[in-house]
């Protein structure tokens, strides 16, 4: 009952935050209120799932996801903070559902389950999945070569061919070496991609918003997903903001039981959002200053190399564990 009624005042929220759209007054409170559009979404989907008697849903599961849909909720309002605009439009979206889900969560009673592992990977990697990670030749599905010598040139190009796919079974994209510049986002309807690169040294993301440049923390990203199921190996995410533009998130993943295998990420505040739901990171690099892993997931980082750059003056590193 109680997560129905949630679910209910979620929809009616979103309906109501689209109709404010036209209410926007300057490019900032647009930018935070496009974010929200986002986050009501998946806060939607999340309540469904939960929901959802066909998903066979477990008590970790419901506490994962509704975890997930009141971070949601929490991003959309930070948003507006972070830009400095958060006078007018946030009381017209003033609304109880962070409320719900919290009384959701109550209920629910905080419950959760011990993680296990096999072959190094957490027992919710498939042994499939096992064996793409670990694999010297993995096949592929398709190719980005910014030479010509794939599928395509660019990963976009590939992942808009993907999203019109039927089926949500595991999909590979090979990216070959090479620098892309690109802002990438693997939405809620991607499920199951995997970004095999040639190395971390040799296949690199790139990108360059931020704070500083009049985006959110959120959509900063140089990559973010929150397609379910994502896999990413032997890759670099990268933003070149640099740290006088603060946030500047090179990935953001919200990708439930997600995995990063052999990648780097780098930048300087804000480097890897670790925004929601799942995630795994193994013998990964992260690079960054201020806040350079930060989010509300349920993560693990396994034998994975942090390295805290120089940060401006009046600023320091610090680790807290």
């Amino acid at each position: 009952m109680a997560m129905q009624i949630a679910m209910d005042r979620a929809l009616n929220a979103e309906t109501h935050t689209k109709w404010l759209g036209s209410k926007c007054r300057n490019e900032l409170e647009k930018n935070a209120w496009s974010d929200c559009l986002k986050l009501y979404e998946s806060t939607i989907l999340q309540l469904n799932n939960t929901l959802d008697l066909n998903t066979k849903c477990s008590d970790f599961d419901a506490q994962t996801w509704l975890s997930t849909a009141l971070t949601n909720l929490e991003t959309c309002r930070a948003g507006f903070i972070e830009l400095g605009v958060s006078d007018f439009m946030l009381p017209l979206m003033s609304n109880n559902v962070s409320k719900l889900i919290c009384n959701t969560l109550a209920i629910n009673n905080g419950s959760t389950e011990k993680q296990t592992y096999k072959e190094g990977f957490p027992t919710w990697v498939s042994p499939g999945n096992r064996k793409l990670l670990q694999s010297s030749s993995p096949a592929v599905n398709l190719v980005v070569a910014q030479d010509g010598s794939g599928n395509y040139k660019t990963i976009r190009a590939a992942l808009d061919v993907v999203a019109k796919r039927s089926g949500s079974g595991r999909f590979v994209i090979h990216v070959k070496s090479g620098v892309y510049q690109e802002n990438i986002e693997i939405g809620n309807n991607m499920k199951n991609i995997m970004l095999l690169g040639d190395g971390l040294k040799n296949t690199i993301i790139t990108g360059s918003r931020s704070g500083g440049g009049g985006s959110t923390t959120f959509n900063s990203a140089t990559v973010a997903v929150t397609g379910g199921g994502f896999i990413a190996r032997d890759i670099t995410f990268r933003n070149t903001a640099g740290p006088q533009n603060h946030q500047a998130v090179a990935l953001r993943s919200g990708s439930d039981l997600s995995v990063f295998y052999r990648c780097g990420f780098e930048g300087y505040q804000d480097t890897l959002y670790v925004h929601s739901q799942r995630q795994f990171y193994r013998e990964c690099n992260i690079y960054g200053t201020v806040d350079f892993i930060f989010g509300n997931a349920a993560v693990v980082l396994q034998n994975c190399k942090i390295y805290a750059r120089k940060p401006m003056s009046g600023q320091q590193n610090t680790v807290t564990a």
